[in-house]
């Protein structure tokens, strides 16, 4: 039998096994041949070169199909048209028997379930021998074994490049990547994140810009958020990550790692740091351990981030599903309530505890049902002032989060609150204890009426108004439900005011990117209600999810004529058929039993069983349990609290209670209830005799938000991150394979790989495309179609045929092959951008010489003239300025040379008046004669003492009223001294300045005294003398004795003066002195062991001694020099003021 491989096979015989060209498929996608029905396999030797066996029959091994059917090392011999074979032909030859033969590794599944990696020692009929690491022999079937992948692909980053694709190959590499911290793993287009339970180092700003230049190309959530933003820019589409997984899978900590990539590539506002606070606040009041989880999400959370035109974060809306309201009234053994409450209870201060009337966490019955209070590594204290930050960064002000935590201590001491029977037929009444007293004053309502609400019922029968007193059971059922009502509206309030914080406003542009953050699928030994929702949630989502990647992907193959091989995938269309079929399914066989009064949760199990039991997905079991057939396993549920919780009643009297309170709040809250009661509904849930909170049943209510939020992502490009749980104890490092292989199934990661790896993943119409990348073609397209630029396009660029398929409406590609082509576009246009910026640049540098030049001509003509007009305003002042000096400088020298002229006068007429006197004396002394001489003498003298004593006194007045002048100065000056010393010990260094200047006007005015008293001392003297010459033989003893005493009394002056003037230099300078040591010790400059304010008064009180002491011998003084110049006055006015020359004339005459 001979073989033909093609020339193009030949060449690459020497190639590696896994070597690919860029942008080419698989080396099996080209390893063809035209021959007869036998196909050649090629397999890899651990030597790692290509080798060809021939076989003549296929064989089929049963474990080994689905790994042989995606193998990429085998060939067919028919040369196809297209790459890929018709659906009536296998996909992968089968090599199981050549892989035995050449001994290659295997997968041998143990007892135990696990996978485990061995070697085909040997192989007898449908027996292989099969050898562990461990060096352990087994004997297995052939059938079971399953091939491995060579050594170089172990640890791939996209489970597509795997040889063979299967489960165990899978596993392998998801746990060779697991141990080395390597959490995340591509699977076609879907990322899969394995939760490692500890810290890891892939994150951060030096990651994030990483992924921003695209300089990291591994696996990542950073890289989801990159396409899907880059994606929406790129397209104008909404996008959407949509995070799905188990409980404890790592779901909320994947998408706060989305978030914070979309924060930190669209920030700037600011508002993206309020989106990320948002965190805390939701999980704060949204989650709480569970016993898989200690942060698990008891609500469904949709954040659409909203962009403006350039792609930065303008806004923000938070919608939320489902929230678990039974966890506030009851806890299984080892969980917690909602993390929340212990916060609170761990991180109130002083003062809100005392407001609150809060207590310990173990206090509380709400809290204590599950005795656990804590979580190993979590500070609740820490978390709480975290979550009050976070409330104050999304304007939520201090009023209302005390109005908050004050409607989560009511919640608390709600549970609290007890019943005494008073009757024998089990009627209760509240206890008025310190939990009922506590709940009034908190939610702000009358004691008495919050008894009423929790002990009574009012039922309207027609007209009238029957008042009910409720039992035991119903008053607790009553008061949980208040307590829930509460929480629940308060989680609402508290969303509604982070979307305030975060509205876009008039800067919405319709794009968004929606992160999804879903509760997962969840199975417990005892499953209720909220599991029951909680998994049909997870159904649409996986609805969505295959209709997405699967469904939607094979029809629009088909569709467009793509010659495509179907890939088989579980689809759950069944199963939700089972949740949603009307009339007969699960949530209307629900909704229909909640309507009736007498509903129990027994007669609504047998319902279900009477009209589900011919559907394959549900099994009824015994009393009030069934059993639904998941997407991801079955799951038993029992019906107990199924209705009560459907229903999900308040009665009127409670809402009353409510919207009677004084707090705004709980009006709020009540308000908000009667809206939605008044919602219409088809059929409602009316019970008879009260008034329900709504009339919409939960499940239908979460129907109806599943329906919109399926339709909101079905409009948006989706992402998908698949979050795998390794283990159930939460314990890093440790890898359950079981577990994780369970997982794997129901997210269907295989068909997701297989449908990529050989599907076309990246489709355009065929206008886009044109559109698109037509400029690229050398020739012109102006008269050509869409299809035929298309084709060109694919030409020009030497796109293999095996790369993509031209459909009726769309051109398909494989993965990459898009990328090239954009690749060689944005080159393009970054060409044409830097010719267009070069071009551009030059015209605007030519414009901008241009504007300068003319600038710089019309800038010289406006600086000349104004310098013309401001040179002809400086010339007009500097004339002005001249003229003005001129007139000044003349009137000056006008005046000074009068001044001189006159005093020219004065003195000559004093010298002329003289030297007549003079001569004129000389002439009469000559003619007089002796006796009459002797008589005219005594009498001039006589006239000329008289006069001269009449000046002194004169003299002496001007003098005291000086003194007088001069003393009122002193007393001004003193009355300032008294101010200024009251500041002195606020003002200590001003005082100094003003102690010094007093005491220099002070020194300044004796010495002028002083120098004042010697002037009238010297003039005396000089006149007595002269008169004592004059008239010596006139004065005889009288007159001398006279000049003496006055000479005396003008001495003791002095003399007093001088002293008082030494005694103020000594005092002033000790004061000065004294004060500037006090300044400094003040100031630290000087050490001494004193205090230097006391010390400052104490100096203060001497001054003012010494200055009153001072101030009244300088009175007397005063009083003494005025009576010894009172007693030297006796003349009048007219014969002082007589001039010296006269009194000589009239003497000598």
């Amino acid at each position: 039998m001979s073989h033909k491989v093609k020339p193009s096979v030949q060449s690459l015989k020497s190639m590696p096994a896994d070597y690919r060209f860029l942008g080419s498929p698989p080396l099996s996608d080209t390893l063809e041949n035209s021959s007869s029905g036998s196909s050649v396999s090629v397999t890899i030797p651990r030597n790692g070169h290509l080798k060809n066996g021939f076989k003549g029959t296929r064989d089929s091994v049963g474990g080994v199909d689905n790994g042989n059917e995606d193998s990429p090392y085998s060939v067919s011999n028919e040369d196809p048209v297209v790459p890929l074979p018709r659906s009536t032909d296998r996909r992968w030859s089968d090599t199981s028997v050549y892989a035995r033969k050449k001994v290659l590794q295997f997968w041998v599944q143990l007892p135990c379930g696990n996978w485990e990696l061995g070697k085909v020692l040997s192989t007898s009929g449908e027996e292989s021998v099969v050898k562990l690491p461990e060096g352990n022999v087994l004997k297995v079937m052939s059938e079971t074994l399953v091939p491995a992948n060579p050594d170089i692909l172990d640890g791939v980053d996209d489970l597509m490049q795997l040889s063979y694709l299967n489960e165990p190959a899978v596993l392998y590499n998801l746990e060779y990547r697991y141990n080395q911290d390597m959490i995340y793993t591509k699977a076609g287009p879907v990322l899969v994140a394995v939760n490692p339970f500890k810290e890891v180092p892939l994150y951060g700003n030096s990651n994030i810009e990483a992924y921003r230049k695209r300089s990291n190309e591994s696996p990542h959530v950073y890289a989801i958020a990159d396409t899907a933003i880059r994606e929406m820019i790129r397209d104008e589409v909404n996008q959407s990550i949509i995070i799905s997984g188990e409980s404890g899978a790592g779901k909320t900590e994947t998408a706060k790692i989305a978030m914070q990539y979309l924060a930190a590539l669209g920030g700037g506002s600011g508002i993206e740091y309020e989106i990320l606070k948002t965190n805390p606040i939701l999980e704060a009041f949204g989650n709480a351990k569970t016993l898989r989880n200690d942060n698990s999400s008891r609500f469904g959370k949709l954040i659409e981030i909203h962009f403006s035109e350039t792609g930065k974060i303008s806004g923000a809306k938070v919608q939320t599903f489902l929230l678990e309201k039974s966890r506030v009234v009851q806890c299984a053994k080892g969980e917690r309530s909602y993390h929340i409450f212990y916060q609170l209870c761990a991180g109130a201060s002083p003062r809100l505890r005392e407001k609150l009337n809060l207590t310990s966490a173990e206090e509380y019955k709400y809290l204590q049902q599950s005795n656990c209070y804590s979580i190993n590594g979590v500070d609740d204290a820490e978390r709480f002032q975290a979550v009050t930050e976070a409330l104050d960064i999304v304007h939520v002000s201090k009023e209302d989060q005390e109005s908050v935590f004050a409607m989560l201590a009511a919640v608390l001491w709600l549970g609290n609150v007890s019943f005494t029977v008073i009757d024998n037929e089990n009627h209760v009444e509240p206890e008025e204890d310190e939990s009922l007293s506590t709940v009034a004053k908190l939610i702000g309502c009358n004691i008495n009426e919050l008894k009423l609400a929790l002990s009574n019922r009012n039922m309207k029968v027609r007209n009238d108004t029957i008042i009910q007193k409720l039992t035991l059971s119903q008053a607790i059922d009553a008061r949980d439900a208040l307590a829930k009502s509460i929480y629940a509206c308060l989680f609402d309030w508290l969303v509604e005011q982070i979307n305030k914080s975060l509205a876009v406003g008039k800067r919405r542009t319709g794009r968004s990117i929606s992160i999804l953050d879903i509760y997962g699928f969840e199975s417990f030994d005892k499953n209720s209600f909220e599991q029951f929702c909680i998994n049909y949630a997870n159904e649409r989502l996986q609805q969505h999810f295959n209709r997405h990647l699967f469904k939607l992907e094979q029809e629009e193959y088909i569709q467009d004529g793509i010659d495509w091989t179907r890939v088989d995938f579980e689809d759950n269309q069944n199963c939700l058929s089972l949740f949603e079929k009307k009339p007969l399914g699960l949530l209307s066989l629900l909704d229909e039993e909640s309507t009736f009064p007498n509903g129990t949760d027994l007669t609504l199990a047998n319902k279900l069983k009477e009209h589900l039991s011919a559907n394959s997905c549900f099994r009824g079991d015994r009393g009030k349990t069934f059993t639904v057939s998941h997407y991801a396993g079955e799951v038993t549920y029992e019906t107990t609290g199924f209705l009560e919780k459907n229903r999900d009643l308040l009665h009127s009297d409670s809402i009353k209670l409510l919207s009677s309170c004084s707090c705004h709040l709980p009006q709020a809250f009540a308000s908000s209830m009667l809206i939605h009661s008044e919602k219409p509904v088809v059929g409602p849930l009316y019970k008879a005799g009260g008034a329900d909170s709504q009339r919409l049943s939960v499940a239908t209510k979460f129907k109806d938000q599943l329906f919109q939020l399926m339709q909101r992502l079905g409009n948006t490009t989706p992402h998908f991150i698949r979050c795998i749980k390794p283990n159930n104890v939460q314990s890093p490092g440790l890898y359950e394979q079981g577990l994780v292989l369970q997982q794997l199934r129901c997210c269907g990661v295989l068909e997701v790989v297989r449908i990529s790896r050989s599907g076309f993943p990246t489709r355009m119409s065929h206008q886009k495309f044109s559109r698109r990348y037509g400029f690229l073609l050398l020739e012109s397209i102006a008269a050509k179609d869409p299809l035929s630029v298309s084709i060109a396009i694919l030409h020009q660029f030497n796109i293999l045929p095996e790369m993509y398929q031209v459909g009726y409406t769309k051109l398909f590609f494989r993965t990459g092959q898009i990328g090239v082509l954009e690749d060689t576009r944005n080159r393009t246009l970054h060409g044409i951008l830097r010719l267009q910026s070069c071009f551009r640049g030059h015209q605007a540098r030519s414009r901008l010489r241009e504007h300068k030049r003319r600038v710089t001509v019309l800038q010289s003509f406006v600086r000349g003239e104004k310098v013309r007009k401001e040179y002809t305003e400086l010339l007009r002042r500097h004339r002005a300025y001249s003229a003005i000096q001129s007139h000044v400088k003349r009137r000056i020298a006008k005046r000074q040379y009068k001044a001189t002229v006159d005093a020219s006068v004065v003195i000559q007429s004093a010298i002329r008046g003289d030297l007549v006197r003079r001569c004129a004396g000389d002439i009469g002394w000559l003619k007089s004669g002796g006796t009459k001489r002797n008589e005219s003498d005594e009498v001039l003298v006589k006239a000329s003492v008289i006069s001269e004593l009449q000046r002194r006194v004169l003299k002496s007045e001007a003098a005291l009223r000086e003194k007088e002048e001069e003393n009122d100065i002193l007393r001004q000056r003193l009355q300032q001294y008294d101010n200024r010393w009251s500041e002195y010990e606020t003002k200590m260094k001003s005082m100094e300045e003003i102690w010094q200047k007093q005491m220099r006007s002070l020194q300044s005015s004796l010495s002028i005294a002083k120098k004042s008293l010697e002037v009238e001392d010297s003039a005396r003297n000089s006149d007595a003398s002269v008169n004592a010459s004059d008239a010596t033989e006139l004065s005889g003893s009288g007159g001398d004795f006279r000049t003496h005493g006055r000479t005396r009394s003008v001495g003791v002056g002095l003399s007093v003066i001088s002293r008082l003037a030494e005694e103020f230099g000594q005092r002033a300078q000790v004061f000065g002195d004294d004060t500037k040591f006090l300044m400094e010790v003040k100031s630290g400059q000087v050490e001494a062991n004193l205090d230097p304010e006391r010390e400052l008064r104490r100096l203060k009180q001497m001054f003012d001694t010494w200055k009153k002491d001072y101030g009244g011998r300088l009175r007397e003084t005063k009083l003494i020099l005025g009576k010894l110049g009172s007693g030297e006055s006796g003349g009048s006015a007219e014969r002082v003021k007589m001039k010296w020359w006269g009194r000589l004339k009239s003497t000598r005459f």
